[in-house]
């Protein structure tokens, strides 16, 4: 496959880490579980994500008080790679839905799903890092077009990654 499926199958955590980010979520190894399990890993998401677009928008203003309305194009673009990353995860529909079927999964598929999911929680750490940068760079005048370009380079790999997610459901629930 690509690169960026290589490098989130290969950087898995275990179960307890994937367990220990999301308060409340016992996994879903439970067939009864799963529909349910998915929609709390991706809500858990969905409102981390919510909180980065809106501290960017934050960053935003203190760029614009700072003179910076030549940077609100490239901040705009990354806000919007972000959002549609944020509409995606929150409005998919139930991901292991196809897992529901009365074939059992082996342990390997459910630990490149968990590896996908706990890719999607990364994500959200990356983005927060590429945010302080931005941030820090709005501070000090310095190096914000760069800053701007890591966020959206972030949004535009999580948005990526998401697609392969789906890609390997899709192609998970065909081989059940």
């Amino acid at each position: 496959m690509s690169d960026l499926y290589d490098q989130i199958v290969s950087q898995r955590g275990s179960l307890e880490r994937l367990v220990a980010r999301i308060p409340g979520f016992g996994g879903y190894l439970d067939k009864a579980a799963r529909r349910t399990a998915d929609r709390m890993i991706r809500d858990f998401v969905a409102d981390a994500l919510q909180q980065r677009i809106d501290r960017l928008a934050g960053i935003e203003r203190k760029l614009l008080d700072g003179g910076g309305l030549q940077y609100m194009s490239e901040t705009r673009s990354a806000k919007t790679k972000l959002q549609i990353f944020h509409d995606r995860v929150k409005a998919a529909a139930p991901g292991y839905s196809a897992l529901d079927s009365a074939v059992k999964i082996g342990s390997a598929e459910m630990e490149k799903l968990y590896s996908f999911d706990e890719a999607q929680i990364r994500y959200t750490d990356q983005l927060d890092e590429a945010l302080n940068a931005l941030e820090q760079a709005a501070i000090t005048n310095s190096g914000v077009e760069d800053a701007i370009a890591a966020v959206a380079k972030a949004a535009d790999e999580a948005n990526e990654a998401f697609s392969l997610r789906e890609d390997v459901l899709t192609n998970l629930g065909k081989s059940l």
